[in-house]
Formats: C-alpha cells, structure tokens, sequence
C-alpha cells in the first residue's frame, strides 16, 4: 500500500512516527497522524487551518488528553537541567535507549508500532482515494481517513474544538477534485 503514497502522504507517516517520540508515545495514534498533518506546508494543512486547527494547540490538547508530556523539559533547564544532556551521559554509561521504559519501543530512533485505530485509518486513506479514482494516496487522503474512522484522539480532539466534521471532509474532498 505505502508505494501508493505520495511523497506528501510518506512524510505525513514518518511525521506522526516523529511525533509519537517527541511526545514519549509507545505507539503512532490518530493523534501523531493529525498533528504531522499540520505540521507539513500543503494544500491539505491549509484546509485544516482554515477550520480552526494549529499544530501547537492540537500538540498540546494531546498533552493534555494523554499526559505523555510527562517530562517537562522546560521546566528542568529553568532549574538547571539539561535534559539531552542527561540522557547522552545515562545512554553513554548504560547503552542507548537506556532510559526508555519497557513498550517504549528500541529507543529514541527505533520503530514505533502504530495503533490499530490509525492502522484503519491508513487502510480508509487507500479506500478514500479509490473512491476518487486516484492512483496514489495524498496526504489529504489521509485527513480524509481520520475524519471516516471517526474514532480516536484526533476525533475527540476535532470534537472538543467544536469542528464540524461534514465540512471539513466537504473542503478536503473538494481540494482533492481540484
């Protein structure tokens, strides 16, 4: 399936695996998916914002709603602690990803499974580009498969930020006939 993504597509997949890390995530969910939707400079992303959604506050509603943020580093470097510093000296002495917990994955730079909710959602992107008879998997599939899951994360985020659902699809559907 994934030689059917674009390259925009690709990155938004790789995006939400970085994602995942930098929120200490165990696995790539709905919500990494939809956050390196936003992050990324395209068409897709525009539509998105246009509907109300910015990568920082959706980041931190994910925060919010997970507590994955549980080590603040800005809160450790005002009192001194240089949090990346720490981590090369304890991964220097005991190995790396040392201080990754158990399900943590191998590592900073190690695989991260995705979630059986964004599986879908990767499967419904393929399905949201055959419908439109398109021969690849644009990243605006993508959007267009986390709004058909309807489930998650990024769902209830969407919800809580009172986005109507029927038209964003309406907006991405109409990006990905132009």
């Amino acid at each position: 399936m994934f030689e059917r993504f674009t390259p925009e597509a690709r990155a938004v997949v790789v995006g939400a695996q970085q994602e995942a890390r930098t929120l200490h995530s165990p696995r790539i969910g709905t919500e990494h998916l939809l956050l390196a939707l936003l992050r990324r400079s395209t068409p897709s992303a525009v539509v998105l914002a246009r509907h109300g959604l910015a990568a920082d506050e959706v980041a931190a509603d994910v925060v919010r709603l997970t507590g994955s943020d549980d080590l603040d580093a800005d809160a450790l470097t005002s009192v001194g602690i240089d949090l990346d510093a720490v981590r090369s000296s304890v991964e220097a002495a005991f190995g790396p990803g040392a201080l990754d917990g158990p399900g943590r994955g191998s590592g900073r730079s190690g695989h991260i499974p995705f979630t059986p909710r964004a599986k879908k959602v990767l499967e419904l992107s393929l399905r949201e580009a055959l419908a439109m008879k398109s021969r690849s998997i644009a990243d605006g599939h993508i959007a267009l498969g986390l709004i058909r899951e309807g489930e998650g994360l990024a769902m209830k985020i969407l919800h809580d930020r009172g986005l109507d659902p029927v038209s964003l699809r309406q907006d991405l559907g109409l990006l990905l006939n132009s």
